[in-house]
């Protein structure tokens, strides 16, 4: 049996729909928050040692580069949330229908985008 179906192997060509970018990017943040929780778990561990390892973590967290690195981890932490609320919501029978489903996509990576940008002006102002 001979398949008739087409077949697409350039993947830039592709367009996915709004419901299904926030579902890869709730996947994203899941991977990215794992390695962000190294680098938040050896500050924790190393600040607690002494008061001059304290010190030092109080000093590196105020550096541009830390700062970003916590904005990043933030921004990834409010993704992950916002989705996984989505995600909970569809899992109980809502927004499964094409047009519901797109919206509530849509609206939660607005409101990341937004929240997102409130953290970074409570971290850096």
């Amino acid at each position: 049996m001979k398949k008739q179906r087409p077949v697409n192997l350039d993947l830039s060509t592709i367009s996915l729909p709004a419901a299904a970018k926030a579902s890869i990017l709730h996947r994203v943040t899941g991977v990215a928050m794992f390695f962000a929780l190294v680098f938040v778990i050896w500050a924790w561990a190393y600040s607690l040692q002494s008061q001059a390892s304290f010190d030092y973590v109080q000093l590196l967290m105020t550096s541009h580069f830390a700062k970003f690195i916590a904005w990043g981890t933030i921004t990834v932490l409010i993704y992950h949330l916002l989705g996984g609320v989505r995600h909970l919501v569809m899992d109980m029978g809502h927004w499964e229908e094409l047009k519901s489903g797109t919206l509530s996509a849509n609206i939660v990576m607005g409101l990341w985008l937004v929240l997102a940008v409130l953290a970074g002006v409570w971290l850096w102002f």
